[in-house]
């Protein structure tokens, strides 16, 4: 039987990371490893305040499953030990690769996906002054996709700056539930005369029953509304799209059912991420080939990742190594 151990790992951001809730420094991760039978298994998370997580609230968790999984609990057992979340990111996936470890095949093999491919991500702007984006934009315009953080008031000037810095690339901005309703129609049309192909979360999370009022000038993408499967029927005539995170569904076999039902709703898939190391990326790419936008940038903000880490080629991420995950 597996044995588990889990640590704290911290990655220093390169400069800051700045949304409208507020600014980071670093991520702060927790790696859940299961060693046993000459195999390990390792998965990554991010807890996030916003979701009423800590880390030590994951920590403890964790804890409440690890009689279970040193007895053998598998990862249909771990969905009804744990809710979605961060704790049961690390712990279900850190179940597929000890699983992927311990067979000698693929994650997707055992899955039944296709092999995974390099996929093109989104890079993140920081949200700030209009100067300061602008900055930040001219020095990635190369990019083909950037995702620009607002915070509502100024969002006008800081949209307009981003692209006369970047007017080749395709935009998607992000308000983090940052907008109001009266202001709603307003933004959104700004944000169609500048080009943005997508925006994601205007509005509070349980306050977004004005996007169904409304005829929308460009497509809406739930993230803080939307966390797993229960939730996604109820979001149809509000959202054009889903962004499915791990930590926010509590690991893939969740990421991988939630993608189905999405896409059997009409959904667009958005494929996310938190702030954190390559570790917590890797399991992603197994639904990224079917997304229509991938923002798993985020070692791409560290100052520095696992010296295994994935491989970036500009904006395209290669499939994960073995030695990595998976």
């Amino acid at each position: 039987m597996p044995k588990l151990s889990v640590a704290v790992e911290r990655f220093p951001i390169a400069g800051t990371f700045a949304i409208s809730r507020g600014v980071k420094t670093e991520a702060v991760v927790i790696v859940a490893t299961l060693e046993g039978e000459g195999a390990r298994g390792r998965g990554e998370c991010v807890p996030y305040a916003r979701y009423g997580e800590s880390v030590e609230r994951a920590l403890a968790d964790v804890e409440t499953a690890r009689a279970a999984l040193e007895a053998g609990a598998g990862r249909d057992a771990l969905q009804a030990l744990l809710a979605p979340g961060a704790a049961r990111n690390a712990l279900d996936c850190a179940l597929w690769d000890f699983e992927a470890k311990r067979s000698g095949r693929r994650v997707h093999e055992i899955a039944g996906l296709p092999a995974p491919r390099a996929v093109s991500t989104a890079f993140t702007l920081s949200v700030g002054t209009p100067e300061d984006m602008a900055t930040a934009a001219r020095r990635a315009a190369a990019r083909p996709l950037l995702k620009v953080k607002l915070a509502g008031e100024g969002d006008e000037a800081r949209l307009a700056a981003v692209r006369a810095a970047a007017p080749a690339a395709t935009l998607i901005v992000d308000a983090n539930e940052a907008w109001a309703p009266h202001d709603l129609e307003r933004r959104l049309e700004a944000c169609a005369r500048a080009g943005v192909a997508l925006v994601e979360q205007p509005l509070p999370a349980g306050r977004d029953e004005a996007l169904a009022r409304i005829a929308r000038p460009v497509p809406v993408c739930a993230d803080e509304s939307v966390h797993a499967r229960a939730g996604l029927a109820a979001l149809r005539e509000r959202y054009d799209a889903v962004n499915l995170k791990l930590d926010k569904t509590g690991g893939l076999t969740e990421m991988l059912a939630c993608a189905r039902d999405a896409r059997a709703l009409g959904f667009d898939l958005f494929v996310g991420c938190m702030v954190a190391s390559s570790l917590a990326m890797a399991p992603a790419l197994l639904v990224a080939g079917e997304a229509r936008y991938v923002d798993l940038d985020g070692p791409l903000l560290l100052a520095r990742d696992r010296p295994e880490g994935l491989v970036y080629e500009g904006s395209q991420i290669l499939p994960a190594p073995p030695a990595l995950w998976g």
